[in-house]
């Protein structure tokens, strides 16, 4: 399969057919826009189950992915999308980089959903933008798609805080991504998983997540592991 894109977290290659692509998941971790990497075997496969029961979830309740089906442990095919460049991050707790900028004490639990978008883009730092500003980047390609993006990651955000908490499990913020279809359609595009989301144990507030690996959580042998973590957040998924 020809590689068409490399990301941190997967490998895009061009599938047997125009309009689909192979979505790899890979093993690395990385924290701070690169600058701290790491692997860990089987985190792949796992992020790969986890966003696949997610994404199936959401389909169920409205939402519109580029998940087709899967194909084997690491890999799913998925609907071709021209991405957005924009990173939808949905806040219910403050934490990160919202208590570094805002001030506000970590653990806070917001009195309304944060949706906040950054810019897609490495170079840059992926910085924090706003509604003018992706309609002077011409991020979207009608000015009413950046509401329909708030909106529908809004849904997502109570389709997903409700079911986790049946899971016991907080969900305190999560990034998404989005893409246009070959007709124009707004779908949800690359992973939901423990990697781009935080969840915190409902009872302890253990953190099950990629934080885990940003801040080495942990002692002894499960220092800075997170294989666990996603294995514990998969679990109470499938649970």
């Amino acid at each position: 399969m020809k590689k068409i894109y490399e990301g941190k977290g997967k490998i895009l290659f061009q599938s047997d057919k125009k309009d689909s692509l192979v979505a790899e998941f890979k093993d690395d971790l990385t924290a701070f826009n690169a600058e701290k990497k790491g692997s860990e075997e089987g985190k792949g496969a796992l992020n790969c189950k986890i966003s696949t029961e997610l994404f199936t979830l959401l389909e169920k309740n409205g939402i519109k992915t580029h998940l087709i089906k899967v194909l084997s442990p690491t890999q799913q095919l998925v609907k071709k999308c021209e991405i957005i460049p924009i990173e939808v991050i949905v806040r219910n707790v403050a934490t990160g980089s919202l208590t570094k900028r805002l001030g506000i004490k970590d653990g806070t639990v917001l009195p309304f959903v944060l949706v906040e978008f950054c810019l897609k883009d490495d170079a840059l730092g992926d910085p924090f933008i706003n509604d003018e500003h992706c309609l002077l980047l011409n991020l979207v390609r009608k000015k009413a798609h950046i509401k329909k993006i708030k909106k529908i990651a809004r849904k997502i955000n109570a389709i997903l805080f409700e079911f986790f908490a049946s899971k016991k499990l907080r969900l305190i913020d999560f990034k998404i991504e989005f893409g246009y279809d070959k007709k124009g359609k707004i779908l949800l595009a690359d992973e939901i998983s423990p990697d781009s989301c935080r969840f915190w144990d409902k009872d302890t507030n253990e953190k099950l997540d990629k934080d885990r690996f940003r801040q080495d959580l942990g002692t002894g042998e499960g220092k800075g592991k997170v294989k666990m973590a996603y294995e514990e957040v998969l679990k109470r998924i499938l649970s």
